[in-house]
């Protein structure tokens, strides 16, 4: 007879009654596991204690392997009121009978106090390495491959257990996602797509970050893709251009801030000679009539109208750094943002220099629209080293801002004409040959706004951009690979 056995973290109790009710009656279910390092009392007669301070420690993981003596193990990652959908754990296991998959997930409902949310996942792909991949609160494994995958860990960390194990479990088998609705959970979380993002930069995770950041270069080093720190420097000398830098701004239906984003170019003080490139993609409000203005009071500013009109953010990218005018330096801004104050195009062409790097990366600050920080406050990405930043690049969903350029570089390589992710894309297959220089201060200011793209995004919109950057990483980590 198949069975399975339960492994839940297990602090607030009454999140959990509906939850071990089910599950006690279902007779596939062999034993539940409640996690908890505190003295508890047990439910019924199918539950025992693991006495664990987490579930995301890797002793926590070689204990819920010691216990896996069924066929199947079921591990809740959440602390949530969640639900198996009618059959729903059945349909895990008539999957996971037919398929080689060590881990299985699956899509999920949230209910929220306004209602019922569907919330749909993405497919794992090789290069799905980022340690925040949304598996849903459900993770469903072979108990035999989960058992071989946790006896290749050897290194112990307290918060990298489940990622560990699952990057094990991706080099023995499958990781199958399930397109179909198994189970429900109580919303959690209800902050807005674009505050959920900066979790991973948020200073008291920085432990956290450390070791994520070992999990994934170990993981690098024994399958293929780690990247040696590089030789390879830029000799500036030898490259022939007119302009140091040019500051570039990609920009459609912005006449809110467009102004703003100028006036911060033009205030910057500098030793050497800019110019700034605003690619209009044919803007439809007041925009183009205020960028046309102030070219009539800066005769460095280049108003461009591509020709073109099935350009993203990265095909206008790539119209402003082929123009003719494009300095040595390509500086990026975008047309809601602003730099922090005179000193940052400076800044960031003394960092070339000084680390003799293809690109530079510095921090920035957030803010509102009035310029006032909010949370999370600097994004400084302190997590970048020289040492190993080209590894623990495939681990995050971004590197920072502002982002800037050796043009004749980025010439080459060539920007994807999309309007997300493009600069990671640029980035990854920059720090795969040469040297990445970054500033830690803060020299940029992001503003969040109603306006802003990525502000308050949809499921479905958040999908669509993870499933692109882990495609990017796919990409990045078979050309890693093929080099080695």
């Amino acid at each position: 007879m198949i069975t399975l056995n339960c492994f839940l973290p297990y602090n607030n109790p009454e999140l959990w009654d509906t939850t071990i009710k089910n599950l006690e009656k279902n007779s596939l279910v062999k034993h539940i596991f409640l996690i908890s390092e505190n003295t508890i009392y047990l439910p019924n007669k199918k539950c025992s204690q693991l006495k664990q301070q987490n579930i995301f420690s890797t002793k926590t993981i070689h204990l819920i392997s010691e216990n896996a003596k069924t066929n199947y193990s079921v591990l809740f990652t959440q602390e949530a009121r969640i639900e198996f959908a009618y059959f729903g754990l059945e349909r895990f296991i008539d999957i996971a009978e037919n398929t080689r998959a060590g881990l299985l997930y699956a899509d999920y409902l949230e209910l929220t106090a306004t209602g019922t949310n569907s919330h749909p996942t993405i497919e794992y792909q090789k290069g799905s390495l980022r340690d925040d991949f949304n598996f849903g609160p459900i993770l469903f494994f072979n108990s035999n491959l989960l058992k071989k995958a946790a006896q290749s860990i050897k290194e112990l960390h307290n918060f990298a257990g489940i990622y560990q194990l699952r990057l094990a479990i991706s080099q023995i088998g499958d990781i199958l996602h399930i397109p179909e609705i198994l189970y429900s959970i109580s919303e959690q979380d209800n902050r807005a797509s674009g505050k959920k993002i900066f979790d991973y930069v948020d200073p008291k995770n920085r432990e956290v970050q450390i070791e994520m950041e070992k999990v994934v270069t170990n993981h690098l080093k024994e399958h293929g893709g780690y990247i040696a720190p590089t030789k390879n420097e830029i000799n500036f000398t030898q490259s022939d251009f007119d302009i140091e830098a040019s500051v570039i701004i990609p920009v459609r239906n912005r006449e809110k801030t467009i102004a703003d984003a100028i006036e911060s170019v033009m205030l910057q003080k500098c030793s050497f000679n800019f110019n700034l490139i605003v690619i209009d993609n044919y803007s439809s409000d007041g925009t183009s009539a205020i960028i046309k203005d102030y070219t009539e009071k800066y005769a460095s500013i280049i108003h461009i109208i591509p020709e073109r009109t099935d350009l993203g953010i990265g095909g206008c990218w790539n119209t402003g750094v082929h123009h003719e005018k494009c300095g040595k330096f390509a500086v990026q801004l975008d047309s809601d943002d602003l730099y922090k104050d005179e000193t940052t195009l400076q800044q960031v062409v003394d960092a070339f220099y000084k680390e003799k790097c293809a690109m530079v990366i510095g921090s920035y600050q957030m803010t509102n629209f009035k310029l006032e920080e909010i949370p999370p406050g600097i994004i400084d990405h302190k997590e970048w080293t020289y040492e190993n930043g080209a590894n623990n690049a495939l681990r995050i969903n971004g590197l920072g801002a502002p982002r800037a350029f050796y043009t004749p570089i980025l010439r080459e390589i060539k920007i994807p004409n999309v309007s997300y992710g493009e600069d990671y894309a640029v980035g990854l297959a920059i720090s795969r040959k040469y040297k990445i220089g970054r500033i830690y201060n803060p020299i940029y200011l992001c503003r969040r706004w109603e306006g802003n793209t990525d502000a308050s995004l949809s499921i479905d919109a958040m999908n669509k951009h993870n499933f692109y950057k882990d495609k990017l990483r796919t990409i990045e980590l078979e050309a890693r690979i093929s080099i080695q």
